[in-house]
C-alpha cells in the first residue's frame, strides 16, 4: 500500500518538556516523524509545550503551537486547522494519553479526523492492566500472577494458597507507590496489606508475585497493516528485575541469553504485537527466570519508547521514521 490517499495535513503531538526521567529521545523521535511526513510532501502542524526543542523549530513543521499540551489546547488547534488526522504515537505517554481522550469523547470523529499508528483498542488492550491480562491469556502467553483484591482476608487468602510467598503489594491510585511493598511472609503481608488498603483512596491493592532477580529483556518489535513483523532487536538490563531500568544500563544486543531462549521470547514478542495488532514501533518487556525457561510477559508499549531511541542508536535502524511511514500506509516491503 503507498501513501494512504485520504491523508493531507497531519497533526503530531509532540512530548512536552525534558524531565529528568522523561528524557530527549522523544524530541528525537518526533523530529525524525516531522522529517519524514514533509518529505511525502504532507502539510505538518505541531503542538508542543517545550520551546527549546529541536522539534519545534520552524523548518521542522508548517505551523508550529507551543501550547501546553492539555485537551482543551489539542482541541482548539484542531478547529483552528482542521488536520485530517493525529500521530499520537511519537510523543511518549502524554500524546498517548491525549488522543486516547479525544477519541473516547467522539472529538475525533465529529471533526473527521483519524488517529495514525495506534487505534484506540490497541492502546486500551497495553495500558489497562486487566484487559492486557486478558489478552496476554488469550494468546496463552504467560504473566506474572496477581489478583486485585479488596479486603485483607483476599490478600492473604491469595497468598497463602494461590501464589506463595514473597508478594509484592502494590495499592491502586497511590502516588508513587505509596503504602505497597514486599512482604516475605504471611506477618508481613499483613501488616503492608492493612497500610495499603488504607492509603488507597479506592480501597483496592493488587497482590502480585515476586520476582526479583530475574533477568529484565526487552525486545523492540516493528510491525505493519499488512501483518509484516521484524524485530529491531533485542536488549538485556544490566540489573534484574527489582532495579528500576531508570536506574540500570540497559545492553544492546542482549548478551547472556542461550539461542533456546533468546528465540523463545523473539517469538512471545512477535505474537505479542500480531495479537496487538499494533502498526508501527512496540517495546517488549519480559522477565525470564535464569535457572529455567520460565518468563512472563512484564509490560508492553503501544509506541515508540525511550528504548526505541536507544535502539535506533545502538543498530542504526532509523524506528521513528519507518513507524511513520508506516502510520501514513506504507509497508514494510516498501519502506
Amino acid at each position: 500500500m503507498p501513501l494512504r490517499s485520504d491523508i493531507k495535513k497531519v497533526l503530531v503531538i509532540g512530548s512536552g518538556p525534558i524531565v529528568i526521567g522523561q528524557a530527549a529521545e522523544f524530541d528525537y523521535a518526533g523530529a525524525q516523524a516531522c522529517r519524514a511526513l514533509k518529505q511525502e510532501g504532507l502539510e505538518v502542524v505541531l503542538i508542543n509545550s517545550n520551546p527549546a526543542t529541536i522539534m519545534t523549530d520552524k523548518h521542522m513543521a508548517d505551523h508550529i503551537y507551543i501550547e501546553p499540551l492539555t485537551l482543551e489546547c489539542v482541541k482548539r488547534i484542531i478547529k483552528i486547522e482542521k488536520p485530517d488526522s493525529v500521530l499520537s504515537t511519537l510523543g511518549g505517554q502524554t500524546g498517548l494519553t491525549l488522543s486516547m481522550q479525544l477519541a473516547e469523547e467522539g472529538f475525533l470523529e465529529e471533526n473527521g479526523v483519524k488517529l495514525l499508528g495506534a487505534v484506540p483498542e490497541t492502546i486500551h488492550k497495553a495500558e489497562d492492566r486487566q484487559a492486557f491480562k486478558d489478552t496476554m491469556e488469550e494468546i496463552g502467553e504467560p504473566v506474572i500472577p496477581s489478583k486485585v483484591v479488596e479486603s485483607l482476608d483476599d490478600a492473604l487468602e491469595f497468598a497463602d494458597n494461590v501464589i506463595g510467598y514473597p508478594v509484592i503489594v502494590r495499592p491502586a491510585f497511590t502516588l508513587g507507590g505509596t503504602g505497597g511493598g514486599i512482604a516475605n511472609d504471611r506477618d508481613e503481608l499483613h501488616e503492608i496489606a492493612t497500610n495499603g488498603l488504607r492509603l488507597s483512596p479506592i480501597h483496592q491493592i493488587l497482590v502480585e508475585k515476586c520476582i526479583s532477580g530475574w533477568k529484565e529483556i526487552e525486545f523492540e518489535v516493528i510491525r505493519d497493516a499488512k501483518g509484516n513483523v521484524i524485530t529491531v532487536c533485542s536488549m538485556e538490563n544490566f540489573d534484574p528485575v527489582g532495579v528500576h531500568t531508570g536506574d540500570s544500563i540497559v545492553v544492546a544486543p542482549a548478551v547472556t541469553l542461550a539461542d533456546k531462549e533468546y528465540q523463545m521470547l523473539r517469538t512471545a514478542a512477535l505474537n505479542i504485537i500480531q495479537a496487538l495488532k499494533v502498526e508501527g514501533g512496540c517495546n517488549c518487556q519480559f522477565a525470564l527466570n535464569p535457572d529455567t525457561f520460565e518468563y512472563a510477559v512484564i509490560e508492553v508499549n503501544p509506541r515508540v519508547s525511550r528504548s526505541s531511541a536507544l535502539a535506533s542508536k545502538a543498530t542504526g535502524y532509523p524506528i521513528a521514521k519507518v513507524a511513520t511511514r508506516i502510520a501514513i500506509g506504507y509497508s514494510l516491503d516498501e519502506i
